[in-house]
């Protein structure tokens, strides 16, 4: 089915990932302009990246275009229960943050077939469900080509939260722009299992380090926080995910792979608020602002090193660079 333009100045959501029908939220009679509810993922608000950086886009809709939003956390895992409170509260959109709560929030969705849900970070064929998933292994290339550009060792290492699709990209994209950088770089691997535990991911963090490693880049929620903090303790270099984490260890975090969260919720919302038209679902990469490498800092890149991430990023938003979105 054609996708339906949005009227407004919004050039993040230009990319169709499927012509799936979403039905046209209804903005209810009520002082506010809108309601938004959203239930959070697993680490809640406090993360520092992907939990944060949606709540902000949500409170400056609140402060800018008038809607009222509340939220959720679900730190024991009940998703349904969470959910089902917030389509109490008569929304015009539910939102769920994270793949973690797809399987639940589907189950809700076709439960309340009148309710509008989006879903974030995973990918649904449900009628009233919109999905909102991000490239976030075109920036974790770019953070591939700095950790092996800045790498005296050669080693290089990743910590992913858990074994899912979302963060197979965020290794796929880091291990392809580390070997773009330097073909003769050794990318270890290691999966906690966990998002919430920053004790192991120091362990993890740990047990790469004693392998040489020194650089590391964890997609892990708290568990990365963990293995952060270790590298910084150890004196070599780490990586940040979902928002700009330098404030973390600022001796230790070069840059960030950011994901503009905040940016999408909130243009999605004012969309919503200024009643356009029928939503669909979308993918945002590095041409359309949903990721971007955050600013570089402690490593001193060379004009020719510079050069060199500067063109990988032209090539990738130009299409002439294809970035794999799962290892091989």
């Amino acid at each position: 089915m054609k996708l339906l333009a949005w009227a407004l100045s919004l050039s993040l959501f230009i990319t169709l990932l499927s012509g799936c029908q979403f039905n046209e939220p209804q903005v209810k009679s009520t002082s506010f302009k809108a309601t938004i509810g959203i239930l959070l993922s697993d680490t809640g608000l406090g993360d520092g990246s992907f939990n944060d950086a949606a709540f902000k886009g949500l409170e400056r809709a609140r402060n800018e275009l008038g809607v009222r939003f509340d939220y959720r956390e679900a730190p024991d895992g009940d998703y349904e229960e969470k959910l089902n409170e917030l389509v109490k509260e008569d929304m015009d959109l539910v939102i769920g943050l994270g793949f973690s709560v797809q399987e639940a929030l589907e189950k809700v969705a076709k439960e309340n077939p009148d309710q509008s849900f989006l879903l974030i970070d995973g990918s649904s064929d449900v009628e009233n469900v919109m999905s909102m998933t991000f490239k976030e292994h075109e920036a974790s290339f770019l953070v591939g080509v700095v950790a092996a550009m800045t790498s005296k060792t050669g080693v290089i290492g990743f910590i992913g939260g858990m074994d899912a699709d979302v963060i197979h990209r965020f290794e796929a994209g880091y291990r392809a722009g580390a070997l773009h950088a330097d073909p003769d770089i050794e990318v270890i691997t290691d999966y906690a299992g966990d998002f919430g535990d920053a004790e192991l991911g120091g362990k993890l963090a740990s047990e790469q380090i004693d392998k040489k490693a020194d650089f590391l880049y964890p997609a892990a929620g708290y568990t990365g926080i963990g293995a952060i903090l270790k590298a910084q303790e150890e004196g070599i270099f780490a990586a940040g995910v979902d928002g700009d984490q330098f404030f973390v260890a600022e001796k230790a975090v070069v840059t960030s792979m950011m994901k503009n969260v905040d940016i999408a919720v909130f243009d999605l919302v004012e969309a919503l608020v200024n009643d356009s038209g029928e939503m669909t679902d979308y993918e945002l990469g590095l041409a359309e602002n949903g990721v971007t490498l955050a600013e570089i800092r402690l490593a001193d890149l060379s004009v020719t090193q510079q050069a060199k991430l500067i063109d990988a990023r032209k090539k990738i938003i130009s299409g002439d660079l294809t970035v794999p979105d799962k290892v091989n």
